[in-house]
């Protein structure tokens, strides 16, 4: 039996998709996201080099720190609030089970 997490991403129009993940797979949470068919585009391929995976963490879990390259797109971003990430450098991994996101609004 393979080991799976669960995770929670809130839409932009407050739709809660629990979604299982499992751990045997080398995704991220931008990845999780648009196999999912969720509203997050990725547009640079999980480089953080855009803001287009942009997401707030709304549980309590403890992510390692973001990286100088995520920090400066984020710098960038519209609606950033201190729990905000992106998703592409959240790597899915066993410490992630329980975790909900919401995903922030698209930027125009």
């Amino acid at each position: 039996m393979e080991e799976t997490i669960q995770i929670a991403v809130i839409d932009r129009e407050d739709q809660k998709h629990d979604i299982i993940i499992p751990l045997d797979i080398d995704l991220n949470l931008m990845e999780v996201c648009k196999a999912e068919g969720l509203p997050v585009e990725g547009t640079c391929g999980g480089m953080a080099l855009c803001s287009t995976c942009h997401c707030y963490i709304q549980s309590n879990h403890i992510l390692r720190q973001a990286s100088d390259a995520e920090e400066d797109m984020l710098d960038q971003a519209f609606d950033v609030l201190e729990n905000s990430r992106l998703g592409c450098q959240i790597k899915i991994s066993s410490e992630l089970n329980g975790l909900v996101v919401k995903l922030a609004p698209e930027s125009l």
